[in-house]
């Protein structure tokens, strides 16, 4: 999964220590999906996801740009099964469990990772092309873990 980039909101919070994926908080993280024909920016310059699939998209609000369809429900799915690794200087963070839509009709082309319990924005993650399910499972296959493989790098 080609990653477009961590959002700069993110790292700032990353070095100031208010981003915590072990789990001790109150924050969760889930994995929303992005339309073909999108209005809005996806890149760095998002910082919050807003009221996903209401509203205008801009750099602070998904808006009307999240996927939808059957077996979709707006906000995406929670991301289970993280763990923070340490390679070297770069640490990382890996979710065991792919994200997925069973009996889903939907079409994406990138995913955005995001803070459930704030709205940040910990990246975008463009899937290279349009991907389609029909009434199947529309599962995005996590990458492998390791320092320049990782879904989340900081270096």
């Amino acid at each position: 999964m080609p990653t477009t980039a961590l959002s700069t909101q993110f790292k700032t919070d990353a070095l100031n220590g208010k981003v915590n994926f072990a789990g001790t908080g109150p924050s969760t993280y889930n994995m929303l999906l992005i339309k073909p024909g999108y209005a809005g920016v996806y890149n760095n310059t998002l910082t919050n996801v807003g009221t996903p699939g209401v509203g205008t998209p801009s750099t602070v609000n998904v808006g009307t740009d999240e996927a939808s369809g059957a077996g979709y429900t707006s906000g995406g799915v929670a991301m289970s099964g993280v763990s923070v690794t340490l390679y070297g200087t770069t640490a990382t963070a890996n979710w065991s469990v792919n994200p997925s839509w069973t009996s889903a009709t939907i079409s994406a082309v990138c995913a955005v990772v995001y803070n459930a319990s704030t709205g940040d924005v910990v990246g975008v993650f463009d899937f290279g092309g349009t991907v389609t399910s029909t009434n199947g499972t529309f599962t995005v296959n996590l990458p492998t873990p390791g320092a320049s493989t990782s879904l989340v790098q900081l270096a």
